[in-house]
């Protein structure tokens, strides 16, 4: 496949991915509330390093009410786990009990890995999330910018489609990011549900985007 033929692809993912954001927002309207039935299941996508840090500040936000957590890395990492289970460990001092799982899939896409042979990687990752997110059916995706969490927000929006399940799709862009989204940001910007940014400079080029300050 060449670099051409990959763009093209992406392109067309892109596409397919807006059809389905519009399709959720006409198939769901406005009257779906996340936890209004009980407990929120949250599937989270952890990143390798300065992800994995961002998104464990993120969740000590969350109250009680989001369980079961289920966390997703790539095979690659080596240190998101170790990270995770300390998070969990310190949690069970303030909750009854930790309910919590930690699944690898395969990483969309390594660092300086060529454009054109991400699209397969990342099709590949694609294959290992739909039998994981069908599987765990959460009600909400939070993520914040590894590209691993792109083919798992795809298996969330199928489960919509299909029908069995709403999922809510929720990315934080890094807060390195000042001036202009990740590629992961600039994918998903059409198809989250909620899509936070942390610099007012994003806010004002896209105006989607939700601006609360510093949030990690």
């Amino acid at each position: 496949m060449t670099f051409l033929e990959g763009a093209v692809f992406v392109f067309l993912l892109i596409i397919l991915l807006c059809i389905i954001r519009l399709y959720i927002i006409v198939k769901t309207g406005s009257k779906y509330k996340l936890g209004t039935k009980g407990p929120i299941a949250v599937l989270v996508v952890a990143g390798s390093g300065g992800h994995t840090t961002e998104i464990l500040r993120l969740m000590e936000c969350l109250s009680a009410a989001y369980k079961p957590r289920h966390y997703v890395i790539a095979d690659t990492d080596r240190m998101s786990e170790e990270k995770i289970c300390t998070f969990e460990s310190s949690k069970q001092h303030s909750d009854s009990e930790s309910q919590f799982t930690i699944c690898r899939i395969p990483r969309s896409r390594e660092v300086h890995q060529s454009w054109s042979s991400s699209v397969v990687s990342s099709l590949n990752a694609l294959r290992y999330s739909l039998p994981l997110v069908f599987r765990l059916r959460p009600d909400m995706v939070l993520c914040n910018g590894p590209g691993t969490c792109v083919p798992v927000c795809v298996a969330g929006l199928l489960l919509g489609i299909l029908g069995m399940k709403k999922v809510l799709i929720v990315y934080v862009e890094s807060i390195c990011r000042v001036h202009t989204l990740s590629l992961t940001g600039k994918i998903l910007y059409p198809i989250s549900h909620f899509f936070f940014v942390q610099w007012s400079s994003l806010r004002n080029k896209y105006p989607k985007s939700i601006f609360l300050g510093r949030i990690v």
